[in-house]
């Protein structure tokens, strides 16, 4: 079950708005991915939980991902304490990423925040032999991956990492649009919300513009780094 990506993300679609270029960029150049929603988006104003399945596993499949679970966490209630963080541990411990993506580190949504720090602090304990977690009935082995990158959504951050996407752009537009009961729909007689408004699939293409220009690309994904630095040992190689 080991994949060099491992993905997590507090809700269905939080992961194709903001780092689904890059899941798709390294798709294509022969990685392996897995994405863990920790909740099913279940307090989300529009939509249902069976709608946001569906969704869930056309954007799948537009991604070509190796392996999605959802957690099953209470969208809006779940906490940092041992039963989350053991959760997050078995599914580290069961993919063996060398790489982590998360949430943001703080955001307009609350479950973002905590689902990234959720996530930063759970990759650290994964590590640790003395925990003791099993999956299907089998012991488990301490596994620590080597970066945690979490992931800029709605909230401008300053980037420590920008990735290039502007091979895959269309198609991560075609993941987040799998979300069709999130965002405006001149038809749908489901209240507004800040995602369903006219303009808000122009702010997602403006935010890859943004990033993207900051390193001289069409579009970008950017990520912030919790704690250590990015290491190179190659200089040529950057932007």
């Amino acid at each position: 079950m080991k994949v060099d990506i491992l993905v997590f993300a507090a809700h269905p679609d939080d992961a194709e708005l903001s780092c689904s270029g890059t899941i798709l960029a390294h798709k294509a150049m022969g990685y392996s991915v897995a994405l863990i929603d920790l909740t099913e988006g279940e307090l989300s104003t529009r939509g249902t939980v069976q709608l946001r399945q569906q969704e869930t596993q056309l954007a799948s499949k537009i991604l070509g991902i190796d392996y999605r679970e959802n957690l099953g966490f209470r969208d809006g209630f779940f906490v940092k304490d041992e039963a989350h963080l053991l959760k997050v541990i078995e599914m580290i411990r069961k993919y063996q990423p060398t790489i982590v993506l998360a949430n943001a580190l703080f955001d307009r949504h609350i479950d973002h925040g905590k689902a990234g720090d959720l996530v930063h602090e759970a990759c650290f304990l994964s590590g640790l032999n003395k925990i003791n977690t099993s999956y299907a009935g089998v012991t488990q082995q301490a596994w620590r991956p080597q970066k945690v990158y979490h992931y800029i959504q709605d909230q401008l951050q300053i980037p420590d990492l920008v990735f290039d996407i502007s091979a895959h752009f269309n198609q991560k537009m075609e993941s987040i649009l799998a979300f069709k009961s999130q965002f405006y729909n001149p038809d749908s007689i489901e209240p507004l919300t800040p995602i369903a408004t006219p303009e808000f699939i122009d702010f997602v293409k403006g935010r890859a513009v943004e990033f993207g220009r900051r390193i001289g690309v069409k579009y970008g994904e950017g990520f912030q780094i919790k704690n250590g630095v990015v290491g190179s040992n190659n200089l040529l190689a950057l932007r």
